[in-house]
């Protein structure tokens, strides 16, 4: 397995969305960013008839045997609110996140807190999750429990200083406490063949009475999510285009919400990536790309050139606006001219009428 094109597929996936073009949050495209892989929770799911999911299913076929052992790692985002203070007095000290330091100063928050010209404004960020379900062994037939797992809930203070050193406000960074359970069931469909389910769910309390739109159910909402699983001393079976001896149990596959593409080095089978955006199997990334734009379907030349034409008070305002996206700008605004030219069209990968080519992500 290379575990670098893997890791690189899956950040893809992970981010795909988090801050759209053109990166600013007062853009409209930016007004509903997560779309893809979410996973709210039980009761607001319901309460929508079931239009917002509240459950994930990857179900894929392993050519295995006794000594087949799977592993299987569940990744998503968490929503972090960010808000913004302004001191009422500007103090020499803050105190720190620990509930047994003492109380801050005493701010108000605000819509924007300028300070030295920066700008600060309120904003969700998010949180990397993994949950990583210890190895099993398929042929067994049903392999495990429901494996539970949970977030706290938590809160982080920073600072804002003038050039005095003076803290005049504070960024204000809050997440909720996420509960869910990755459920793995696997059963013999036969000779030689194992069918593998991975389930997921929300399982976060019920906060039905303040669960009042889309926005608040988000901050107790699995973000992206997607499954990586790995086999060893077995082989996945490719389920868009099985051998022909399986496709049969490969079209009785079931996966709601997910697809399962094989990933790696074409050709190798030992892991698969389930994600909730289309792909192929062995999806790429571009080696032409100089790094995450967060819009994977799109293509990095055209990104690169709109990021460019940005008037200085909208990059002003990426810059401002979240750590990933000032990276996004000074990668792009630093880009050498002949980093930017191989942009322009690579043509890669011919095959002979009628084979099918994997998907670059870009």
């Amino acid at each position: 397995m290379n575990r670098d094109r893997v890791q690189k597929i899956a950040e893809a996936v992970l981010y795909e969305g988090y801050m759209l073009y053109p990166y600013r949050a007062s853009a409209v495209k930016n007004q509903q960013r997560w779309n893809f892989g979410v996973l709210c929770p039980q009761t607001y799911s319901e309460a929508q008839d079931g239009s917002e999911a509240w459950t994930m299913q990857t179900e894929c076929l392993i050519e295995g045997d006794a000594e087949t052992r799977l592993d299987v790692s569940i990744r998503f985002l968490q929503i972090v609110n960010r808000s913004v203070g302004k001191l009422i007095h500007s103090a020499r000290e803050f105190p720190g996140n620990r509930e047994t330091e003492s109380a801050p100063p005493e701010y108000e928050l605000v819509e924007k807190l300028q300070v030295e010209g920066q700008i600060f404004a309120p904003w969700q960020e998010a949180m990397e999750r993994e949950v990583v379900v210890p190895t099993l062994h398929p042929a067994a037939g049903s392999v495990s429990d429901p494996l539970f797992f949970e977030f706290a809930a938590g809160r982080e203070r920073e600072p804002v200083r003038g050039e005095d050193g003076l803290v005049v406000g504070v960024i204000l960074r809050e997440w909720n406490t996420l509960s869910g359970s990755v459920d793995i069931k696997a059963e013999r469909c036969g000779d030689g063949v194992l069918k593998v389910a991975v389930r997921i769910c929300n399982r976060t309390a019920d906060k039905s009475s303040r669960l009042q739109n889309r926005d608040d159910a988000l901050m107790d909402s699995l973000i992206s999510t997607h499954t990586v699983l790995g086999v060893e001393s077995g082989k996945f079976v490719s389920l868009i285009d099985p051998p022909d001896g399986l496709k049969n149990l490969a079209a009785e596959c079931r996966n709601q919400g997910t697809w399962p593409v094989l990933v790696g080095e074409e050709g190798e089978r030992d892991t698969m990536l389930s994600s909730p955006i289309i792909l192929y199997d062995y999806p790429q990334i571009a080696p032409e790309s100089p790094g995450g734009l967060f819009d994977g379907t799109e293509i990095d030349e055209i990104l690169s050139l709109r990021i460019l034409t940005m008037t200085d008070e909208e990059k002003h305002e990426m810059r401002q606006s979240d750590q990933r996206a000032r990276e996004i700008l000074e990668r792009t605004e630093n880009m050498p001219p002949e980093q930017f030219m191989k942009l322009h069209g690579v043509l890669r990968g011919l095959h002979p009428a009628g084979r099918e080519t994997p998907r670059e992500a870009r």
